[in-house]
């Protein structure tokens, strides 16, 4: 961890939870701080998970309802917002959730000036999106989770498919962290062979059939997940300790956070996931990969899907 880092986690809800507890898990932050306006769930999560301390690496728990908790956090994490219900899609989402930020960030903003903002409500690019407008900051010190879990949902698949690990797996999913979401199997490789020529004894090759299906089933994950049990929470707080200690370590990964893009590929004024250096300051180079046409396409047509939403929403 780094030394005296505080993150503020703003919702104690599901994901704000888990995302504490991965936090205290992985050692990242010597002091972690829920804010939510429920009191007892606050605290009763807080001193939930302040009982397992002696278990973890040394850390200070704190949750409370009154938002000076958050003040001069190094990384603020804004995971409060409605519950995605089965069957509804996270554009649904985006109206009651906007709303809520136009009265959370600028009291974020006023205690805790000097952090970097990472968003994982959803819709995560629309909220992202509204949060810089609202707030003023520049779009490296507030950008959203985007498609880190999406990219993560894919490498699993790939990883199940060829039998070689995910972590040798360099994929990434782009684009808006929902339903025009795609994947650049373009510029994907198993170790150094690309993953279109990869074959071996053990694992056929991924054609253009299984891919289809690998990407599709990854589009569609949440929605399962959601059927099941109401809602994600597990991976999408490891994704977000992995971009939060990205930040804190300055660390410089490579990861498909939701930036403000200006200029990409032809793609300007709107938040979405491509590869983007995640350091100290928070989301600093935006990475052009290779693409074929079809992936061009599908990626301005996601941005296209985004800004319609942003547009109605008044931003």
């Amino acid at each position: 961890m780094v030394r005296g880092s505080t993150v503020a986690i703003v919702g104690a809800g599901t994901v704000g939870a888990t995302l504490a507890y991965a936090l205290l898990m992985r050692g990242a932050a010597q002091r972690v701080v829920l804010y939510d306006v429920n009191r007892a769930k606050v605290e009763a999560e807080a001193l939930d998970l302040a009982h397992g301390i002696q278990f973890v690496p040394p850390a200070q728990v704190v949750g409370s309802d009154d938002i000076e908790v958050c003040r001069d956090a190094d990384v603020v994490v804004v995971t409060a917002g409605a519950k995605q219900q089965p069957g509804q899609t996270r554009l649904d989402l985006a109206a009651s959730t906007v709303s809520l930020m136009r009265t959370l960030v600028p009291g974020l903003t006023a205690v805790a000036p000097d952090a970097v903002y990472l968003m994982v409500t959803n819709p995560v690019d629309i909220v992202t999106q509204a949060a810089l407008t609202i707030s003023g900051l520049p779009r490296e010190q507030l950008f959203g989770s985007g498609t880190v879990l999406d990219t993560s949902r894919l490498r699993h698949r790939i990883a199940q498919e060829t039998g070689i690990a995910a972590k040798n797996v360099h994929a990434y999913v782009v684009g808006e962290h929902g339903d025009s979401e795609l994947v650049l199997w373009s510029s994907a490789m198993i170790g150094a062979v690309p993953l279109l020529d990869w074959s071996t004894t053990h694992a056929p090759r991924l054609d253009a059939d299984a891919r289809a299906a690998v990407a599709e089933e990854v589009v569609a994950a949440a929605y399962r997940i959601i059927a099941g049990k109401g809602a994600t929470n597990y991976a999408v707080a490891l994704a977000a300790v992995e971009i939060i200690q990205a930040v804190l370590r300055s660390e410089n990964r490579v990861l498909p956070v939701s930036t403000l893009l200006t200029d990409y590929v032809g793609i300007s004024g709107v938040c979405l996931s491509v590869p983007t250096v995640v350091g100290g300051s928070g989301a600093e180079e935006r990475l052009v990969l290779p693409m074929t046409s079809a992936e061009l396409a599908g990626l301005h047509a996601s941005a296209e899907r985004i800004r319609s939403v942003v547009r109605e929403l008044g931003f």
